[in-house]
């Protein structure tokens, strides 16, 4: 009889111990790999006979913080489902973009509409100088110093469109030199001796 008392008391304790560590474990989900931001949602109405049918749209910014990054907008009925579609069309078009350490290898300009971007490069300790919507973006790519002033409109959608159409124009010193057809120690020398000579 002690046996069997103590053979239970063992499955028990197995038991307790297994609910614990599943318990403990936190399942990953894809979700918590991405940095996701709203930057707005808009309420649209559509006259119909009846009268007004109400919409909303949604535009997001999704990131990896290391160097991907895609927005997007959707629209339904209502807004969670709007949100969703949003995430989702911006996870599919979701692209890379070179970067340099903490910050973008150049200065550049990107334009959408009345909106323009422009973005420069900073030393490191610099943080995240930008607002609104081209600061979403930013801290989604995974750039931690950056200097950036939004010129023209304040649109939130014109502005996400200019800062995406200045990124698409980075490029990487491999890149650049291989549309140069020169090697990267040769663009970097050139530079340096050019640096040298204004300094002069």
């Amino acid at each position: 009889m002690a046996d069997v008392k103590n053979k239970d008391v063992k499955k028990k304790d197995i038991k307790k111990d297994t609910r614990r560590d599943s318990r403990n474990r936190k399942e990953v989900s894809p979700a918590d790999e991405y940095a996701e931001s709203v930057l707005k949602v808009r309420r649209v109405a559509k006259v119909i006979k009846g009268g007004r049918r109400f919409a909303f749209s949604a535009l997001v910014v999704v990131g990896d913080r290391k160097g991907s990054i895609g927005v997007a907008l959707g629209k339904s009925r209502d807004v969670s489902s709007a949100i969703s579609k949003a995430l989702k069309k911006a996870r599919k078009n979701m692209f890379s973009v070179p970067l340099y350490k903490t910050t973008v290898p150049f200065t550049i300009l990107g334009k959408h509409g009345a909106s323009s971007v422009l973005i420069r490069s900073a030393s490191k300790g610099t943080g995240v100088i930008a607002g609104g919507a081209v600061r979403s973006v930013m801290e989604a790519l995974g750039v931690k110093d950056v200097l950036a002033k939004s010129i023209g409109s304040a649109n939130p959608q014109n502005v996400v469109k200019a800062t995406i159409n200045a990124l698409l124009k980075l490029k990487s010193a491999k890149q650049l030199a291989a549309l140069r057809g020169k090697t990267v120690e040769q663009i970097v020398s050139t530079q340096m001796t050019r640096e040298n000579n204004v300094a002069a």
